[in-house]
Parts: C-alpha cells; sequence; structure tokens
C-alpha cells in the first residue's frame, strides 16, 4: 500500500502533465459516448446497455478526478486554486452518486450525470489547451481556428440520428446550422421547433453559447480554474484575443466576462419564465428549458427560437412583457462587455457612496469618471439608433404590420422591439413578408449597422458608422481632426473605421452576386436581404432561407463566419506583418 502511495505521488509531482494527458483521453472518452448515447442509439434495449455504460463511465471518472485531487493535496502539502476546483467538482460528483444510491428524485435523473461528464470534460480539455504556449500560434489564428472547429464539432452533433424528430439533417444542412449558431445569426433551414429533439435544441443552445463568448473565452475561463492560474506565454495570447492591452488585466476581464454574460442571462431567465403562461407548457421543466433558450439566445443576439414561426407565434407576438423582456436583454448584450461592466462600477460606487453617508458617515472619495470616454460614446450612439429606429418603424408600419395591434402600448413595444431586433438579435414578432418597402430598406441598414463593439452583435458596429459620420462632417467643417468630449480622435481609429465599411460592402456585393448565380430564380430583394443579414449575423429573413440551394447555402455559411469573425480580422491573420522602418517619406496629397 505505500508503495502505491509512493508511485501516485510520484506520479502527480514529476508526471502530472502526463496524468492530465490521462484524465483528458478518459473524460473525451466518457463525453463521446454519452453523446453516442444521447444522439445516435435508437434501438431500446441497445439504449438501455449504452445507459448502464455512461452511469458506470461516470463513477471511474468521479473516482479518477477524486483521486488525482487528493493525490495533488497529499503531495505538495498544501491547497491551491486547481485544488479548490477539482474539490468542488468530486463534491458533485459525489452528491450526484449519493442522490442515485437513495433514490432522490429530482438529482438521480441521468441529466445531472451528463452534467458532470461535460464539466469534467471541458475542464480538461481547456486545462490542456493551455499548452498551445508550447507551440507558435498568432493569436488570431488561433481565434479563427477555435471558430471553425467549433463549427465542424457542431456539425457532427447535428448529423446524430436522435437531433432530429421528422426529417434528417444533410451535411449541407448540419454545416449551415452549426455555422449559424456558432456565429450567433439564426438563419434555419428547417424548422428546430417541430423537426428538432430537446437533444437538438440543446445543441443548438451551447453552440450560441460558446459562439457567442468565443471558444478560447471558455477554455481560458475553466483551465484558468482547473490548472490553477495561466502563464505568461497564456496571458499574453488571451490579451491579444480579448484585447486587453494590460497583461495584468487579462484575467480579471475574462472572469468579467463570464460573470456578466451568467447573470444577465440568469436575470433574463428568471424575467422571461414569469412572463410566460403557464398553460402554454406540458411542465415546469419544458417551461425553464423555454426560458434558458431564450435567455441565451437573446444575450447572445443569435435570434433563434423554439416557436414554431418565431416570436410571431400566435400565443406570443401580443405578450407585450415577453417581448420587453427579450428587447431589455438582447440590447443589454449588444452593448458589449466593457460598456456594461462600467455601467456595474457605476452602481457599486453609488452605492459605496450611499453607504458612506447614510451609515458611516464618512466622507466617500470617487473616480472622478464614473463613466469612460468609450462607454459615454457608445451610449450616446445606441440611444439615437434605438429612438431614431423605433419611430420610423411605428411611423412606416402604421398601415401594415402594426394593424393587428388593439393598442397603442402594444404598436410601441412592437416598434421597439423589431427596429432594435433588426440591428442584430433577429427575432421577428411580424411577418417580414408583410413588411412595408421603406421599412425593408430601414431594417438593411440596421442590420448591417449592428450593435456595440466587443459585444456579441454583429454588424459594422454603431461606432464605425459613427466615425464615418463624424469624419465628414469634420472635413465639411475644415477640420483635420474628430473631436468628441473635449478629445481629439486617434487616426487609426477613423482609418479602422473606413476600413470596415469598404471591406463590408465588398464582402456583401462580392456574396450578392454568388447568391443570383447559383440561385437565379430568387428575387433581388430577398437575395440581397439575406446576405446582408448574414454578413451582419443577424438571421432575419424574407423566406427564402430553406429554399436555398446546396451552393447557395455553402455561400451564406461563408458569408455567416466572414461576418462573424472579421474581414479585418481575417486580413491580420493571414497577411504578413511587414517590419517596421527607422524612416518616413516625403508626405504628397492626393487630388480627389
Amino acid at each position: 500500500m505505500g508503495s502505491v502511495i509512493r508511485f501516485i505521488k510520484f506520479l502527480i509531482t514529476y508526471r502530472s502533465r502526463l496524468v492530465d494527458q490521462i484524465m483528458f483521453y478518459v473524460s473525451m472518452v466518457c463525453a463521446l459516448v454519452a453523446i453516442t448515447h444521447l444522439g445516435y442509439i435508437t434501438n431500446r434495449d441497445l439504449a438501455g446497455v449504452s445507459e448502464q455504460t455512461v452511469i458506470g463511465l461516470f463513477y471511474f471518472l468521479f473516482f479518477l478526478g477524486a483521486l488525482r485531487t487528493a493525490a495533488a493535496i497529499l503531495a505538495q502539502k498544501k491547497i491551491n486554486g486547481s485544488h479548490v476546483a477539482g474539490l468542488v467538482l468530486s463534491t458533485y460528483c459525489l452528491f450526484i452518486a449519493f442522490a442515485r444510491l437513495n433514490n432522490i428524485a429530482y438529482f438521480s435523473k441521468l441529466e445531472w450525470i451528463y452534467l458532470a461528464i461535460a464539466i469534467t470534460f471541458l475542464s480538461e480539455l481547456s486545462r490542456n489547451s493551455l499548452f498551445f504556449d508550447n507551440f507558435y500560434f498568432n493569436p488570431t489564428i488561433l481565434f479563427i481556428i477555435s471558430f471553425i472547429a467549433l463549427i465542424l464539432l457542431g456539425t457532427v452533433l447535428l448529423l446524430l440520428p436522435r437531433t432530429t424528430l421528422v426529417a434528417p439533417l444533410s451535411f449541407v444542412d448540419a454545416l449551415f446550422m452549426a455555422t449559424s449558431a456558432v456565429c450567433i445569426t439564426g438563419l434555419t433551414v428547417t424548422d428546430i421547433s417541430t423537426n428538432f429533439s430537446v437533444f437538438g435544441q440543446t445543441v443548438i443552445m451551447l453552440l450560441i453559447q460558446v459562439g457567442g463568448l468565443g471558444i478560447m473565452t471558455f477554455t481560458g475561463f475553466f483551465g484558468y480554474f482547473f490548472s490553477g492560474g495561466f502563464s505568461y506565454k497564456n496571458q499574453l495570447m488571451f490579451g491579444e484575443i480579448l484585447g486587453e492591452k494590460k497583461l495584468n488585466a487579462v484575467i480579471s476581464t475574462l472572469l468579467t466576462i463570464i460573470f456578466i454574460t451568467l447573470f444577465f442571462e440568469l436575470a433574463g431567465g428568471i424575467l422571461i419564465y414569469l412572463s410566460l403562461d403557464p398553460s402554454q407548457f406540458d411542465s415546469t421543466g419544458h417551461r425553464i428549458f423555454f426560458a434558458t433558450f431564450h435567455a441565451i439566445s437573446s444575450f447572445c443576439n443569435s435570434g433563434f427560437s423554439i416557436l414554431k414561426g418565431g416570436i410571431h407565434h400566435e400565443a406570443y407576438r401580443f405578450n407585450y412583457s415577453f417581448q420587453a423582456c427579450l428587447a431589455g436583454i438582447f440590447i443589454l448584450g449588444g452593448l458589449g462587455f466593457g460598456t456594461v461592466y462600467n455601467f456595474y462600477t457605476f452602481v457599486k460606487q453609488q452605492g459605496l457612496k450611499l453607504i458612506h453617508r447614510l451609515f458611516l458617515r464618512q466622507q466617500f472619495v470617487h473616480k472622478p469618471r464614473a463613466f469612460s470616454f468609450n462607454t459615454r460614446f457608445i451610449l450616446r450612439c445606441n440611444a439615437i439608433v434605438i429612438v431614431t429606429g423605433t419611430i420610423f418603424y411605428f411611423l412606416l408600419e402604421q398601415r401594415h404590420t402594426l394593424t393587428e395591434h388593439s393598442s397603442i402600448f402594444g404598436e410601441w413595444i412592437t416598434s421597439f422591439f423589431m427596429a432594435n431586433s433588426a440591428r442584430s438579435a433577429g427575432f421577428n414578432s411580424v411577418h417580414m413578408s408583410f413588411l412595408a418597402n421603406p421599412t425593408v430598406v430601414m431594417v438593411v441598414v440596421l442590420m448591417w449597422v449592428g450593435a456595440s463593439p466587443g459585444s456579441t452583435g454583429g454588424g459594422v458596429k454603431v461606432t464605425t458608422v459613427a466615425l464615418a459620420l463624424l469624419n465628414i462632417l469634420a472635413l465639411a467643417r475644415g477640420k483635420e481632426s474628430i473631436e468628441i468630449y473635449k478629445r481629439r480622435i486617434a487616426a487609426e481609429s477613423v482609418n479602422k473605421a473606413f476600413a470596415i465599411i469598404l471591406l463590408s460592402a465588398v464582402t456583401i456585393t462580392f456574396s450578392f452576386l454568388l447568391l443570383n448565380f447559383s440561385d437565379p430564380d430568387k428575387s433581388f430583394k430577398a437575395l440581397l436581404f439575406e446576405t446582408i443579414s448574414a454578413y451582419s449575423t443577424c438571421g432575419l429573413s424574407l423566406g427564402v432561407t430553406p429554399s436555398l440551394s446546396a451552393s447557395s447555402k455553402m455561400i451564406i455559411v461563408f458569408t455567416m463566419f466572414v461576418g462573424r469573425v472579421g474581414t479585418l480580422t481575417l486580413l491580420v491573420a493571414f497577411i504578413k506583418n511587414t517590419k517596421n522602418k527607422s524612416y518616413i517619406y516625403p508626405t504628397e496629397k492626393i487630388l480627389f
């Protein structure tokens, strides 16, 4: 016995990487078996055998994980962050095992075992993904590769027989749906409310969640907790991916993004749950799943819905509280993590100020700037777009889609919902084919403009369009630079804004022309609308998506991917950087 303990301590101390790799492969096998049981096996007898196999593998995985954590604590004679995470996971598995052995009805369900296996596999995957720092990877290329890998994984999962109920997906359709979910677009070639099983809908929901935040964000989050921290190279890599310039703020930025997302999705899910009519659901579990799916879909601005016909479903088109909840969630998701976090710091500062004045009777020293420059600029841009879009929709649709609403309140809620959903969320509470032509033009513009930078929304972003317009105004006034809030905008930002606008126009035009060649029978308006919706990752459609040819679907897949990753990001990733020069050429002016 003593020799076995010494051997385990030796492995933990000197062969920790080998132990991590063994745990990774074991957890991967467990995850594959669970996925096979859930998505592939349709024979009842074989399903019973596979279910018992999954349960057995869960206990085996629980034993290995608990043994590794205990051995690591004994070998190092202290408890660090990775040990705490391991103890929490082991405690969860122990509780589930206890519940199953004692037949505790709710916690003895197989779903809790699937969750344990999924968390264990994700933690091991994240722990091993941090070894990327042993190789040279351009962080931008790694970011792109992670999206491609997630799309391919989603395609494989959607091809499983138990994903669909009626018509199985072809490879092109599965790739289309996976890309639409990962790129948080919302365009669909089949009705996921009727053709997808609960397993298939869950796959879509998870792809939306991971795709909305980025798989590297998730693996970084789990890897940080389950490996005990980041190396210096890890911090450099994730700092580049997250756009964080301060190296010591990489971890806090990563944790903030995850916290903000989960907090608002939880709060939004609760509000959605309360706004629903219980008579529309078979059980409380179904109602909870519905609220969870739409909370994740709305915050990530994906536009997927498990309602037949979307939010235009007859039981929900007049549920204005439900629409208001969705609108609030996807507007928050579209503001950007930095802006939402700035709100959090402002509320926190005001709360501390109130506590100091009322209870501590002390003078509170507050920061001179509650809102950063970017937050104020983003909020002003969003306010202009939200108010303008809502008013114009209300005026343009008085004789069209708003006629079915019996109250002014309902008309304004619908206008507010549709004007903001058109920016990136992709939900529709009205029938898109009944929109007036001027409204269609407005929706196209709103889709192209999109949401805010650093958010789950798409488009060229409101700040990009605002900078372009302000630059035109500055040139008309004879100014050499843009000045906002007593600050001068860097020329680099203006140049980047015009580059993004030009590249978006080129990409949309190229995709639109290809669609006209592959589907010449489709209308000009519908194909242009589809192209802009795909590039801006909005997801609204005039109804042509399911009837597109296979080649057109692949064009839309390419457009969605480019729109999500960013054309400029792709160029930066694959065009070799030029060396800095120690000299500057003479300046010349170009005639216009």
